[in-house]
């Protein structure tokens, strides 16, 4: 009885001083660690194959090595699975398709450059542009319904969209949803966005939905769609045509210690939509538009399916330019809950946001449960925290689809520099911002010296916060 008592007394010791060393989560932060745990990892054999042994050519923009890749990707995958190599020099390809339990492995030192030739990316596949479900141009790497697969390595995916995609294709995508009457070419530029608009708005059929060589619109770089367990890391992103990594209605997506420098229009980082757990960490991202941004749909396709992207999990990631460090919207019609996000940096005066929220009453969509802690941010042009319930007001759709936001808090972030603090946007007629709290942040710096709100707006509440050194209570 004694020993066991003893024993006891000891254990209890160490527990407390255990206790005194290690910080416990509970919470959301608990629930955000139990999500990555039970995420399944991707796991391939220890089967490879080169390219170069294959026959791919190092060096020729003439000899486009994507039939060498697929083929190679299809045996691997027929084989039970394995890694298809790019070995270090410059090799230039066409399309990708990937295949269960297949590592495409971009070696270090290894650039795999895209054909600029728009013909090459055709006959078009199934793909969601802009939140709208569509046959389109064939993104760059792609896959389909497929389970165990990544793309790795420390080389460098370089998609040389400034080369054809960039100038072709964004005065046919600009985002006045008005022609312009005083330029012939604007509604032939444009067509092909706004249809799609239309067709989705009138339930066209997705069959009917079909993008050629040239009504198309620019392709992902990386786009997978109904895939399970899968991997992006390592890999430096380079020029991308339009978005540069989006998964859609994928589950256990992981993307690990990418680089993304894409200055193009609409080159988003990375946009999971429709998604159920997708860790995001120790990255940086670099972009033309959102760094991150979490999509479900837009309008009456993101209610037809009616599917929200949920737990999705960012943690270690560097941001400089970008409209948003981490974003949710504006296609989001299916909705959203929880959004982790901590011991980030961001950091550009040409960053536009930190946190960003847009949606509509053309979107609709109840977005839920964002937390965020331990951000550090040297400068953004326009305020930490921004949620818009009026974004894009000129678009053409059906409205009467309220989006409500709820449960948003922010603890211990910092930034040197911006416009506002935090920039709230409600409706006009009811509220549908609530439980907003912002604890132990400190804002300096700020042009204002205020936040910035509009609308109805319920509970909002700032806790030990700091505008340029005064105590903040209220918006």
């Amino acid at each position: 009885m004694v020993r066991r008592r003893l024993t006891s007394l000891l254990l209890g010791a160490c527990a407390l001083v255990l206790g005194s060393c290690t910080q416990v989560e509970e919470g959301p932060w608990a629930e955000a660690q139990r999500i990555i745990d039970e995420m399944t990892k991707v796991s391939f054999p220890e089967r490879s194959v080169n390219i170069a042994d294959l026959g791919a050519v190092e060096g020729d923009p003439d000899a486009l090595c994507h039939e060498i890749i697929n083929l190679a990707i299809v045996d691997m995958s027929r084989q039970g699975g394995g890694t298809v190599v790019v070995p270090a020099g410059t090799y230039y390809t066409g399309p990708i398709t990937l295949k269960s339990n297949v590592n495409l492995h971009i070696s270090e030192g290894a650039v795999l450059k895209f054909s600029t030739d728009i013909n090459d990316y055709f006959p078009a596949v199934w793909t969601r542009w802009e939140g709208l479900d569509c046959y389109n141009a064939h993104p760059l790497i792609y896959a389909y319904g497929e389970t165990n697969i990544a793309v790795t390595g420390a080389g460098v995916i370089d998609a040389q969209g400034d080369v054809s995609w960039w100038e072709r294709q964004q005065r046919m995508e600009r985002r006045d949803f008005r022609e312009n009457p005083d330029d012939p070419d604007s509604k032939l530029y444009r067509a092909s966005r706004l249809k799609l608009l239309e067709q989705a708005e009138n339930h066209v059929p997705v069959g009917e939905r079909i993008y050629n060589e040239i009504t198309c619109l620019r392709p992902q770089t990386l786009n997978f769609n109904f895939c399970t367990t899968v991997l992006v890391e390592g890999v430096t992103f380079l020029r991308s045509p339009f978005w540069v990594i989006h998964p859609v209605f994928c589950k256990d997506f992981t993307l690990r210690g990418v680089r993304i420098d894409n200055d193009g229009p609409n080159g988003d980082g990375c946009d999971p939509e429709s998604c159920r757990n997708v860790l995001i960490e120790d990255c940086i991202f670099n972009t033309g538009d959102d760094c991150i941004a979490i999509k479900s749909g837009r309008n009456e396709d993101g209610r037809k399916w009616n599917t929200p992207t949920e737990n999705v999990i960012v943690r270690n990631c560097t941001m400089a330019n970008g409209h948003g460090g981490v974003v949710i919207g504006s296609e989001i019609s299916g909705g959203f809950r929880n959004l982790f996000v901590e011991n980030c940096k961001m950091d550009s005066p040409h960053l536009d946001r930190v946190i960003r929220i847009k949606t509509s009453t053309a979107r609709g969509g109840l977005i839920e449960n964002i937390y965020v802690r331990n951000v550090e941010v040297g400068q953004c042009k326009e305020a930490v925290l921004r949620i818009n319930l009026n974004y894009e007001p000129n678009e053409v759709a059906k409205r009467g689809f309220i989006p409500e936001v709820r449960n948003v808090i922010l603890e211990n972030v910092t930034c040197k520099d911006s416009k506002y603090g935090v920039w709230l946007y409600g409706l006009e007629d009811r509220v549908n911002i609530n439980n907003v709290t912002l604890k132990n942040c400190t804002f300096d710096g700020v042009k204002t010296g205020e936040n910035y709100a509009h609308g109805q707006l319920g509970e909002i509440d700032f806790d030990n916060c700091t505008i340029n050194g005064e105590i903040v209570t209220t918006l």
